[in-house]
């Protein structure tokens, strides 16, 4: 923002317009106006001022499509309404939207115009104050566990960090194990809402007829054993970002409860009669195909609509090219340091090995191997011997891989039926046929373990 901030002056009687911007001029205000919607949205888009006076009931484009523009443009536009006596409603719906104030006509005086556009280039000084202070933060917040420098992960990044300084909610789809969680932390990390809480709930993780208590709390009596008030996470997120992950295991009935949530900012406890208004941000989410999930009539369309404005497609780990060593280090770090004799290398054997696995379960796959490793190597530098057997791929044999005449992808997936059976098989055997054990070695989820054993023949 510059020293001192743009107006933009939108209404559709020219007296007002001119006396308005005269005024504003006096306190040293430049100010650019429009006599219409049309002209005032092209001013809004082509200038960026800092604050908009709009009038509320135009022809054609009236002020709240101006409203919202302005939101798009940067979530922290200050849009001040103005407005007739009947319309009031109007204008204080308009503030829900994300207006900052509202003015009636005709004003009471010149000064209560200057007091509001005061008012809103404080606000605006505040926000670009904070914005600062928080631009040297942002580049070390969050980014640092995100480790990744293939084109991949580099354009996922890079779509992070404009989607962290929007509002929009925010669908991130990806393969167990690829880092969604920290994808959602990043975001929050980066955003203006990173002073308040990050509440992370897993929707796979609980009973149907628990999750809807966790989202949305109970009241004291509202079924067996609620002996007090419990807040749900949709209310313990107030003002901050919740983060819903395996969003497409919500059973129907609660999308359609998540949805009223969304639309109205209102919530109402488990057997509760009142309503909570509630400010989020939501960030959602899966490693199922929402969009096939939609096609199947398992998760409302509406509420797809309305968690996907923005979508991050985080890679798996197989598609992130040069990526494989850089992660091992990053872990050998975390995990070789916890160790009388710290690990600080990785032999190249033991790197080639990393790099020709294809790791099904992923990021988090590939530092449970680490981790291991660390625990029983022996010497300062990490060897092949270190890495489990099914990495090592002993007694494996890929004759896909050197077949020139397929693409990229179909030797991938040749590899990949080559391998997931033998590896399935040996991890069960080596979890004694606890499946839950062995997704956890895997660096699994419980679900997506089950999906493989089936998708592969493999008998648990």
């Amino acid at each position: 923002m510059s020293q001192t901030p743009r107006v933009l002056i939108v209404d559709d009687e020219p007296d007002v317009v001119a006396n308005w911007r005269e005024v504003l001029a006096q306190d040293g205000y430049p100010c650019v106006t429009a006599i219409d919607g049309e002209h005032g949205l092209r001013l809004l888009e082509s200038e960026r001022p800092d604050i908009v006076l709009t009038d509320l009931w135009m022809p054609r484009i009236d002020g709240m499509a101006i409203l919202t523009r302005a939101v798009e443009l940067d979530p922290d536009a200050v849009v001040i309404m103005i407005t007739g006596h009947g319309t009031v409603p109007s204008a204080v719906e308009a503030m829900r939207a994300g207006a900052f104030d509202y003015l009636l006509k005709p004003l009471p005086s010149n000064e209560t115009l200057r007091l509001v556009v005061r008012r809103g280039a404080d606000r605006r000084r505040l926000v670009e104050e904070n914005r600062r202070l928080r631009e040297p933060l942002a580049a070390r917040v969050g980014f640092e566990t995100l480790v990744g420098k293939s084109a991949a992960m580099v354009a996922v990044l890079e779509l992070v960090q404009k989607a962290a300084r929007s509002e929009s909610n925010i669908l991130i789809q990806g393969e167990s194990g690829t880092g969604k969680e920290l994808i959602a932390r990043a975001i929050h990390a980066n955003s203006t809402r990173a002073a308040e809480v990050f509440v992370p709930l897993d929707c796979a993780a609980l009973q149907d007829t628990l999750l809807e208590s966790e989202l949305f709390g109970h009241e004291r009596g509202a079924f067996t054993g609620a002996d007090r008030v419990k807040p749900g996470m949709v209310e313990v997120a107030d003002r901050g970002t919740l983060f819903l992950d395996e969003i497409g295991e919500l059973p129907l009935a609660l999308q359609a409860k998540l949805l009223r949530a969304l639309q109205e900012r209102q919530i109402r406890r488990v057997g509760g009669t009142k309503f909570l208004n509630v400010d989020i941000r939501l960030v959602s989410a899966t490693n199922r195909d929402a969009a096939e999930l939609v096609r199947k009539g398992e998760f409302r369309e509406d509420l797809f609509y309305r968690i996907n404005v923005i979508t991050i497609a985080l890679p798996p780990l197989r598609d992130r090219a040069g990526d494989v060593p850089l992660l091992a280090y990053h872990f050998l770090r975390r995990h070789g340091r916890n160790r009388e004799h710290p690990l600080d290398e990785i032999d190249p054997d033991a790197v080639a090995l990393l790099e020709s696995y294809p790791w099904p379960g992923n990021v988090r796959e590939l530092q449970n191997v680490i981790e291991r490793a660390c625990a029983l190597a022996d010497g300062p530098t990490l060897r092949a011997r270190d890495l489990p057997e099914h990495v090592r791929g002993r007694g494996r044999s890929a004759p896909a891989v050197t077949r020139g005449d397929l693409t990229f992808r179909d030797a991938r997936e040749s590899w990949i039926r080559t391998f997931a059976p033998d590896y399935l098989t040996d991890l069960l055997k080596r979890n004694a046929g606890n499946v839950s054990q062995a997704a956890k070695a895997a660096g699994l989820d419980r679900k997506t373990l089950h999906s493989l054993l089936a998708k592969y023949g493999v008998k648990a």
